[in-house]
């Protein structure tokens, strides 16, 4: 470790963009100046962020506060572990690799489709009609 106590980076998936900041700390995990447990209801998206540090062993060797803004809290979660996966490589570059084979260093490119035109959505189209 540096002598620079904290790392910051961005992670985004769909809409959603997290803004982190990794602190040596206890493990405390503050989203939107809520605490972790309570900004994200779901069990899975709290094991979703958690995945980086559990690979690399650091769940108590961390404090993460991040900012998140758009998307849903699926993505958002998505967004916060490229986050947390990409502040841990700028505190100690050998997790790299680790974090790389596990791809949660690769930022996922899906998108919503657009609504097209003459259509109810992006594939649906109205119903036809013969006569």
């Amino acid at each position: 470790m540096d002598a620079i106590t904290k790392y910051t980076s961005v992670g985004r998936r769909k809409e959603a963009v997290a803004r982190v900041q990794l602190l040596i700390g206890k493990g405390n995990i503050v989203v939107n100046n809520l605490v972790f447990d309570k900004y994200f209801i779901r069990e899975t998206d709290r094991i979703i962020i958690k995945q980086p540090l559990a690979l690399t062993n650091n769940l108590t060797k961390f404090d993460i506060i991040a900012n998140i803004r758009g998307g849903g809290l699926t993505g958002q979660a998505g967004a916060l572990r490229l986050g947390i996966s990409r502040a841990l490589v700028l505190a100690d570059a050998e997790l790299k690799d680790a974090l790389r084979k596990q791809k949660y260093l690769t930022r996922d490119p899906r998108m919503k489709e657009r609504k097209k035109y003459g259509q109810k959505g992006a594939r649906k189209r109205f119903q036809w009609t013969k006569r």
